[in-house]
């Protein structure tokens, strides 16, 4: 009765729908795709498009990533003085190897280090507003009105908890309060700038020529190449020799 996509393309979708409604079949209602704070261009500039031209919504995953290219240790490190945490003493979520976090050959990278310092400032910014920086992210994404569904995993009693309250935190997120995480993270998507039917026509009267030129060029050349009987006899003659 109903179907949806994971991990398409906006392009893919739109073929699909397309077929669906030509042939009389159940178009598609649902995308499946990544969505977090270092994940937003594909949720937040296409798939509300989709959603307002042909109805599909968005079911998001992998909302709780935060622990990229950063060891145990430092994550320990950095979520232990969660207030959060210090209440309830078991998160199983950092306290087993995050997995597929391979080390860096330069661990201080500028990348790595810009990384670190966001997820430092979002800790804070979540220690201020009394949770834990998963139930920041969670609720950050919640806060996004064209998010339909989150997918949410749990590996304890805990963590399911800890997930569920984040619900208690999307109330706090005031207008101020994302202004202060867009600073953070600094990462807003932007379209890119449209481009006027003047200039693309411009761009295509502009090409020919330079193609024009390319082949005067290689004609050019081809004339150059051109064996006449003085080269023909010099060429003769240095082979003899």
């Amino acid at each position: 009765m109903y179907w949806g996509t994971a991990r398409w393309t906006p392009s893919e979708i739109m073929d699909a729908y397309s077929k669906c409604r030509a042939f009389n079949c159940c178009t598609p209602v649902v995308e499946q795709t990544e969505y977090h704070m270092f994940c937003r261009d594909k949720a937040e500039l296409y798939m509300p498009e989709l959603y307002h031209k042909i109805g599909v919504g968005t079911m998001v995953w992998s909302a709780l990533t935060t622990d990229k290219g950063l060891s145990h240790e430092e994550l320990s490190g950095l979520f232990a003085k969660s207030r959060f945490n210090r209440k309830y003493s078991t998160f199983s979520w950092w306290e087993e190897e995050p997995v597929g976090t391979d080390k860096p050959e330069n661990k201080e990278s500028s990348t790595l280090r810009s990384y670190k310092d966001k997820l430092q400032a979002l800790s804070d910014l979540a220690n201020a507003l009394n949770c834990s920086i998963r139930q920041l992210s969670l609720a950050w994404s919640l806060k996004n009105e064209n998010v339909n569904c989150l997918l949410l995993g749990a590996t304890s009693v805990e963590q399911f908890k800890e997930n569920i309250h984040a619900l208690q935190i999307v109330p706090q997120l005031s207008p101020a309060v994302i202004v202060d995480i867009e600073r953070i993270l600094a990462n807003k998507p932007q379209r890119p700038p449209m481009i006027s039917t003047l200039a693309m026509r411009n761009q295509q009267n502009a090409k020919p020529d330079a193609d024009d030129d390319a082949e005067t060029s290689k004609e050019e050349d081809v004339e150059a190449n051109v064996a006449s009987p003085e080269k023909e006899a010099d060429l003769k003659g240095c082979s003899v020799q």
